[in-house]
């Protein structure tokens, strides 16, 4: 996992850092503006925006959100030509080092503590299997495919899970 983060700090040198929301995605951006700012951040330019439908499938699959697979290229194609057109880097190149960075996060951010909340638990046993996955991925081809994930249903199904609603 260091060598992992040591690749995907060294493949950002050089990218401009701006403030951060480190939890954007579509459950966060209102029509009103963009809420629940308590973990923000300096982060590299395009973090959360890359990654505002990436990050669907870390929820599990069950919050109501879909993006099709040409809708998340059709997104990242238009956030890269403004990324481009404004500071001279593609930023669709950075998706496995953010989504890398974004998995750890996101299995960080819930550790369940309660040991009667067997759902938590079951979400965070699931993280850290997406954590495995993009690890896998990401240090294989540099790259990463949310859409391989499986859903908190499917992963809890294959996996046995007690507790799982």
């Amino acid at each position: 996992m260091r060598a992992a983060l040591d690749r995907a700090v060294a493949q950002l040198a050089g990218v401009p850092l701006a403030p951060g929301h480190l939890d954007y995605g579509l459950p966060n951006a209102l029509p009103a503006g963009v809420i629940d700012w308590q973990h923000h951040r300096l982060v590299p330019l395009g973090y959360d925006a890359a990654l505002a439908l990436e990050i669907i499938p870390f929820k599990g699959g069950t919050k109501g959100y879909l993006a099709s697979p040409e809708q998340r290229l059709r997104y990242l194609k238009a956030l890269s030509e403004v990324a481009r057109a404004t500071t001279g880097q593609c930023l669709s190149r950075h998706l496995g080092p953010y989504l890398l960075v974004k998995a750890l996060f996101f299995l960080a951010l819930m550790r369940p503590t309660d040991p009667a909340r067997t759902d938590k638990h079951l979400k965070w046993h699931y993280r850290r299997h997406l954590l495995q996955e993009v690890l896998e991925q990401y240090e294989r081809t540099g790259a990463v495919d949310t859409a391989r994930f499986p859903t908190l249903d499917d992963y809890a199904s294959r996996h046995s899970a007690p507790g799982h609603p």
